[in-house]
């Protein structure tokens, strides 16, 4: 029997870890909390806006001055772990739409309706702030990095939609081949976009390939964010309920880490200006490891997760993060940015010059210091703009899933993107 057909009769996943919440894994929304939460801090702390002397607001990375802060980049570069819980939720959605009668295509059509909204909310909003910000003389150099900044989390949107739009092709894959089979033509892409970036590098490896080499970053990015969707679909059919499992997934992506730091590979996980290679843009082989040992932690934390978000009191702002994470997602680094240039608006009227943490150079302890201090003050903004953008839906229905009609939320199967 397919995966599919299997869909189409079972209503529970095989190996889920026990819950409250009418059949929701709590350690997974667990983890997807963490994930959608280190995605936002860590644009926080290595997302730096420098005031210049042309009063022009310009991006700097602590990361380049503070290379000893670059361990934390693996514990807040979460991309991996998002996709991951996405490809279980994805499995997990569809198998309930099935066991209703809902087909592929409908299924698909309802589960990407609900991203558009929050796209085009930011999209219009931002464009009409832009505007009126050229018309009263603001400098051009803001006026890119706010268009950079606003728009460069949209880039995540669109593997994302292509992946959960072949679920179900993938789901057959994975019922004919397994998660090994299909994962290895993936990491050999990402491997072939490695090799010919560095083919255009004097420092690099001189490997000759054919192209222009256009088809990278598409390449890279659908294939690097595959392998842990795969193995989140994986999860959701029960192939990956083994600690042996969990613990081979984290020993294998930290000796690819480590490995490939021997070879030359930059060791931070995010983009840091002044080196040539980033493992983000697009997702190097570096970035497939690092999500190949997240996954393992994860696995090996999700029962506890799950036992510990088994009281209501901590569920609940879990829960609540879950339901809005797209929102959050988009609008944080607007969040980072109206912040800053609003501060920066009021130290030039009040003939006050940078704001630590906010528009000074991130040069040393003392600037992630006062950045830590801003923090509650984003939290709160982020929290108010995500409220304005309608992100928590009462209704219980969940950014780019689908509603909960009438049931209580936390029923079974009610997984969104």
């Amino acid at each position: 029997m397919s995966l599919l057909e299997r869909r189409r009769t079972e209503g529970t996943t095989p190996h889920r870890v026990p819950s409250e919440g009418g059949g929701r894994d709590r350690g997974v929304d667990g983890l997807r909390a963490y994930a959608i939460g280190g995605v936002v801090f860590g644009h926080w702390l290595v997302t730096a806006l420098v005031l210049g002397p042309d009063g022009a607001l310009r991006t700097a990375s602590p990361l380049a001055a503070m290379p000893a802060l670059v361990p934390v980049s693996w514990l807040f570069q979460t991309l991996g772990l998002f996709f991951f819980v996405s490809g279980y939720a994805s499995a997990r959605s569809l198998r309930s739409a099935a066991a209703r009668g809902l087909g592929p295509v409908p299924w698909l059509r309802r589960r990407l309706g609900r991203l558009g909204r929050p796209v085009l909310l930011l999209l219009g909003g931002w464009l009409a702030v832009l505007a009126a910000a050229a018309l009263l003389g603001t400098p051009a150099g803001t006026l890119r990095t706010a268009a950079t900044l606003v728009v460069s989390p949209l880039w995540f949107l669109l593997p994302l939609v292509v992946l959960i739009a072949s679920t179900a092709p993938l789901a057959r894959a994975l019922d004919r081949y397994g998660p090994l089979r299909l994962a290895v033509p993936a990491v050999a892409l990402v491997t072939l976009s490695d090799l010919a970036g560095r083919g255009g590098d004097p420092s690099g490896w001189p490997v000759p390939l054919p192209g222009d080499g256009a088809w990278r970053v598409p390449v890279a990015v659908l294939a690097g964010w595959l392998l842990p969707y795969l193995l989140g679909m994986a999860l959701a059919d029960g192939r990956l309920g083994g600690r042996r499992t969990a613990v081979g997934l984290l020993l294998a992506g930290a000796a690819g880490m480590a490995g490939l730091g021997w070879a030359g590979y930059p060791l931070s996980a995010v983009g840091v200006p002044g080196e040539g290679m980033s493992n983000l843009d697009p997702p190097s082989l570096f970035a497939v490891c690092l999500a190949l040992a997240q996954v393992g932690a994860a696995l090996l934390l999700r029962p506890a997760l799950g036992r510990a978000l088994a009281r209501p009191a901590r569920w609940a702002p879990v829960d609540r993060l879950n339901a809005v994470a797209i929102s959050v997602y988009l609008w944080h680094q607007s969040t980072l940015l109206g912040v800053t240039a609003l501060a920066a608006l009021g130290a030039r009227l009040a003939g006050a010059g940078a704001v630590p943490g906010l528009h000074t150079a991130p040069d040393g302890p003392g600037w992630v210091a006062a950045r830590l201090a801003w923090l509650p003050l984003l939290l709160l903004v982020l929290a108010v703009l995500v409220g304005r953008a309608g992100g928590y839906r009462r209704r219980g229905t969940r950014e780019g899933g689908e509603a909960e009609s009438g049931r209580p939320r936390g029923g079974p199967d009610r997984y969104a993107e």
